[in-house]
């Protein structure tokens, strides 16, 4: 019987540190998630948001080491440059809008980007946060490719940075609609450049159930706000002391 469990044990111990374990598990979570949505329809229940609780608890139950999640879970975290640098599809794709309509996506996008960084900025600084810690959440309202590179080049901590971002685009997702009603944001093209500056790619996903045009400008003020981010971050965190 021991020799039984310890073989049992060890066939489990060579699958869950798999690298396609860790992949495996992130697919079917997400699959879970996208299943769940749209038969409850529910805006609490973002696909995401449940395949990280899924993930957990898979985790939890099984005793599974985060070690053993990293081997596949890093994998994963690979395409995230190569799906950042795919946002340049987005602006091309809607080129002829934004050009049409360059000066209110450009500073709406650069309002967002400062009404996000400075709010942060400023309550960093009543509550007496460290450097690492407001350099982390400085660019929390951009993908997160580009949230963890900015975070990791000023000082901050690259996971926490993640996690933030994760967060942010799902209340962000959870309250564009209602926000738009009670702000009366009616125009498409700024409630698409509202909702994608301030929730990125994760808020894009609602911005695409609220109207083709709101998807849209969603997808191309990801785009501009993250390069606006990467460049106005350097300038905030020099306040930092």
């Amino acid at each position: 019987r021991r020799k039984g469990e310890a073989a049992v044990s060890e066939i489990f111990q060579s699958i869950t540190s798999s690298p396609m374990f860790g992949v495996s598990l992130c697919i079917v979570t997400f699959a879970a998630g996208v299943a769940l949505n749209k038969k409850l329809r529910s805006p609490i229940l973002n696909p995401l948001l449940i395949a990280i609780g899924l993930t957990i608890a898979v985790l939890e139950v099984f005793h599974i080491p985060l070690e053993n999640f990293d081997e596949g879970g890093d994998i994963v975290s690979m395409f995230l440059g190569p799906a950042t640098a795919a946002l340049a599809l987005s602006i091309y794709r809607q080129l002829e809008l934004l050009k049409k309509n360059f000066l209110p996506v450009v500073l709406g996008c650069l309002a967002g980007c400062v009404t996000s960084m400075g709010s942060v900025y400023l309550l960093c600084r009543l509550f007496g946060l460290d450097e690492s810690l407001t350099a982390s959440l400085l660019p929390k309202s951009v993908t997160t490719a580009i949230s963890m590179d900015v975070s990791k080049e000023l000082g901050g901590i690259a996971a926490l940075t993640g996690a933030i971002v994760i967060l942010t685009g799902i209340l962000g997702a959870l309250m564009a609609e209602m926000v738009c009603k009670v702000c009366h944001i009616t125009h498409p093209i700024a409630r698409g450049i509202g909702i994608g500056t301030a929730a990125h790619a994760v808020g894009t996903s609602k911005a695409l159930q609220m109207g083709e045009v709101e998807g849209a400008m969603s997808g191309l003020a990801v785009a501009v706000a993250g390069v606006m981010t990467a460049i106005l971050c350097p300038v905030f965190s020099s306040f930092i002391s």
